[in-house]
Parts: structure tokens; C-alpha cells; sequence
């Protein structure tokens, strides 16, 4: 029996939701291929949600509803889904919110953000990880990570990113020279897309605005802010207005201490260069 570890988020709610959609979908005389462009995603992605094996985002479903005219039955039970995709525990929470965010803002002091790590390099940082999540293989949480990228980067009305770097991370070269190679390289693309903000915190900065580790915050399309913070082995989602306030303070002083997204381009060009 052959495991597909790239679809790692199958369980009975997901695949009974998905057998409702293919349902609508043949009643309207449409093939996936025709139901993909609908609602605004791949036809492997549509194929993935029918079988039970990918969280429909939101935009999705509301797509799906009015094109099927599905009279509430695919947008009503959409909200208790559930997956089975392995995250931290302490993670789970912040993942599901990320799937309604029209705006996600990363700070990393640590290693470069899950979602711009290629292949080879998050599979160097999670051998090196001191609490993989138990019974799962680095090639599955690795699946996992993949997914989450495909499906934040891959949404129909782009997310608009904002990422700030520390460049000692990037000067640490984790993994040896060809796997940095290839993480620049990614880096510099993902930097060029109209969608995403990258800034590098520049080794030298003597008034650091914060200390205090990673840092994460995100607006919903109904314009409510959330934050997140994470140490080794917890994690802390923010609700409360007082809370989120503060780390918007402190995300933006950070903003202002590192190198512009252009000056931080050529970092990333120069850096490239001399490997």
C-alpha cells in the first residue's frame, strides 16, 4: 500500500463534505476541469477536496454554493469541518485562522517562515528539530508544510505578505552552500512577486526594536486582527484588541529598522552572488 504524503489532511468530515460537493458538481453537468475556473482554484486541487483530502478554504465554498446552487448544503456543514493534517498542537489554531487572512505579516529571528522554506532546506531544519511531532516521517511534515504554502500562496484573491527576516539567518547558510543556493534563489522570486513584502533585518542594528522572538499577525477579509506568538515548545494565539494592538506596535517598529523591500532585494542578489 502505497501512503501519498501529499495529501495529509483526510478525515470522515472532509471526505463526506467532498462526496456533497461531487454531488452538486454532477447535478450542474460539470466536470472539475469546468468547476475549477468557477470557484477559482486548480482542477488537482477540486479532484482533492472531492476525495476528502484538502480543507476547502473559505472562498471556495462560497463559490461553490452560488455557481451549484447548493441552497446552503455545502456552506452550512463547512463550518464544523475538520482536518486530520498533523501541525504542533500548539500551532493547530493559528493554521486555521490563516485560511481567512487577506493580510499575513511574519517576523523571524530563528530560521527563515515555513511558508518561503524550499524542500531541502525545511528538511534540513526539521532533522535538526528537537521535538518532531511523534510517528510522523520529515518527508510527511515536509508534505505538510508544502501543502500549507500551495494553499495560502495559491489563493485566488492573492494574500498580501509581509515578511521580515533576520540576516543572520540567511548568513548561517543552513544546510551547506547548494541548499542556500537554492533558498536564495527562491527567496529573491518570492520577493518579486506584487503580492509580498520581504525586508531584511540587517546584521547590524543597535537600537533592535524587539527581542522577544518570532512574531505573527493577520487580518481577515471582515478586517479583524489577530497575532501569534511562538517559543520552543508553545504557542499563544491573540484575540483581544489590547494584545493585538501591541504587537502591531512592535511589528511596526520593526518594519522601520529593516532594510527596505527594495534594499533588501539586493541583500538577497548580492548574497546569491558571492556563493
Amino acid at each position: 500500500m502505497t501512503v501519498n504524503n501529499n495529501e495529509p489532511e483526510s478525515s470522515d468530515s472532509l471526505r463526506a463534505w467532498g462526496e456533497v460537493l461531487k454531488a452538486f458538481r454532477r447535478r450542474a453537468g460539470l466536470t472539475q476541469e469546468q468547476l475549477a475556473p468557477i470557484v477559482g482554484y486548480s482542477t488537482s486541487f477540486v479532484s482533492s477536496v472531492e476525495q476528502g483530502r484538502r480543507m476547502p478554504p473559505w472562498d471556495l465554498v462560497e463559490r461553490a454554493e452560488a455557481a451549484l446552487d447548493a441552497f446552503g448544503a455545502l456552506k452550512g456543514p463547512a463550518k464544523y469541518l475538520t482536518r486530520a493534517r498533523r501541525v504542533a498542537s500548539y500551532f493547530r489554531q493559528w493554521s486555521k485562522l490563516e485560511e481567512t487572512a487577506r493580510i499575513l505579516c511574519t517576523y523571524e529571528c530563528r530560521l527563515i517562515p515555513g511558508l518561503l522554506q524550499t524542500e531541502r532546506y525545511m528538511s534540513v531544519m526539521m532533522a535538526q528539530s528537537p521535538s518532531p511531532i511523534h510517528g510522523e516521517s520529515i518527508e510527511e511534515r515536509a508534505s505538510n508544510r508544502l501543502a500549507r504554502q500551495q494553499m495560502l500562496f495559491g489563493r485566488a484573491a492573492p494574500i498580501q505578505f509581509s515578511f521580515i527576516i533576520e540576516q543572520a539567518v540567511l548568513e548561517r547558510r543552513s544546510g551547506g552552500d547548494d541548499v542556500t543556493r537554492e533558498l536564495l534563489d527562491h527567496l529573491i522570486a518570492q520577493a518579486s512577486l506584487p503580492n509580498v513584502k520581504l525586508q531584511v533585518m540587517p546584521l547590524h542594528c543597535p537600537d533592535h526594536p524587539s527581542q522577544d522572538g518570532p512574531l505573527y499577525l493577520m487580518e481577515t477579509a471582515d478586517h479583524e486582527w489577530y497575532g501569534y506568538t511562538e517559543s520552543h515548545t508553545t504557542g499563544q494565539v491573540f484575540y483581544e484588541r489590547k494584545h493585538v494592538s501591541r504587537l502591531q506596535e512592535c511589528y511596526a517598529r520593526l518594519r522601520s529598522h529593516a532594510l527596505t523591500p527594495a534594499d533588501s532585494l539586493s541583500l538577497l542578489k548580492r548574497m546569491r552572488e558571492a556563493l
